[in-house]
């Protein structure tokens, strides 16, 4: 089945938008990326059903994506299946109660929340309803199904913790069902299968004081203004911090804050940051990252891990 069939296919049955040959720069917050040969928009469960019935008929590979506020894509593109999560995966519920001990003397509460659920609407919503617990969050962009993926967080709370269930769709199997303290949460990682789709999280909310919820949002976004260039299209942490060190601190040591190559620049305000300074392409960016990798591994012998997802590279 070649792409025109699988995309005739899908347009047909879906609930949700199919597009072909779609640029990636208009769905990363790189503003970076060639055309993928599919981007499929999947507004239910019985669109991910109907487009892993399709994709499974096909040689095509596949990749889930949120916002692309970790991703770096080819200028290439890829000849492949971007599905990314809309519809009834945007929803959520107002806090409820949740069936357990009470903690002190407030009940324990939760909200439901989809995997398309941009982070930053989720957040306004418990201060909105007076829950904390969620202003380490603030800032952070994408959606909440990328933030779980990765345990997205500060460099001290990570947003797994918060975590009571979570449903998965799991291609080949369907719904799956987690409780949350099951998963070996640690420092970016959920330790989910790497093909498990997040469409459904119960967040535990805990109620707090207005003013004290809204001093510690402005304080975590007022430290992210400051220490972050939150002004310029980026991708977030390029890597991640080893094990006792910081990253960002390695690069900036080695004086590459400001290093260039064609329109990508390691940041002047975080060194774990290479910002698109209007002209970047995605091969800038990656050689940006081999250079980095390249002196840190000659003058601290570590091998840095990126943080960030590659799409259509070799």
């Amino acid at each position: 089945m070649g792409i025109l069939d699988v995309y005739s296919d899908l347009k047909g049955r879906l609930d949700g938008n199919v597009y072909l040959d779609e640029p990636m720069n208009r769905h990363t917050s790189f503003h970076i990326g060639g055309p993928v040969a599919l981007y499929i928009e999947c507004a239910s469960v019985h669109d991910l059903g109907v487009a892993f019935e399709v994709l499974a008929s096909t040689q095509l590979p596949w990749a889930i994506v949120g916002r692309g506020s970790n991703l770096l894509v080819s200028d290439d593109g890829w000849r492949g299946a971007v599905l990314t999560l809309t519809g009834q995966f945007k929803e959520m519920t107002a806090p409820f109660i949740v069936d357990g001990p009470v903690e002190e003397t407030t009940d324990r509460q939760s909200i439901v929340a989809g995997g398309g659920v941009i982070l930053a609407n989720l957040v306004q919503s418990a201060f909105k309803h007076g829950f904390s617990g969620f202003e380490f969050a603030v800032g952070i962009p994408g959606t909440l199904g990328g933030a779980l993926a990765m345990n997205a967080g500060s460099a001290t709370e990570g947003i797994g913790t918060l975590v009571t269930k979570l449903t998965v769709y799991r291609p080949g199997v369907g719904l799956v069902r987690i409780v949350g303290s099951e998963l070996p949460w640690s420092y970016r990682s959920s330790g989910l299968p790497a093909k498990d789709i997040i469409v459904e999280a119960e967040l535990l909310a805990k109620p707090g004081h207005t003013a004290q919820i809204r001093a510690k949002m402005e304080g975590s976004l007022n430290r992210r203004k400051a220490q972050q260039p939150l002004t310029k299209p980026s991708a977030g942490s390029v890597f991640r911090n080893p094990p006792g060190a910081s990253a960002g601190k390695m690069i900036e040591d080695l004086g590459l804050k400001g290093f260039s190559i064609g329109g990508a620049e390691i940041s002047p305000v975080h060194a774990n940051f290479i910002v698109n300074n209007g002209s970047a392409t995605a091969s800038d960016v990656l050689a940006i990252i081999m250079e980095v990798r390249k002196r840190v591994k000659e003058e601290y012998g570590t091998d840095l891990q990126t943080e960030i997802r590659f799409i259509g590279f070799k």
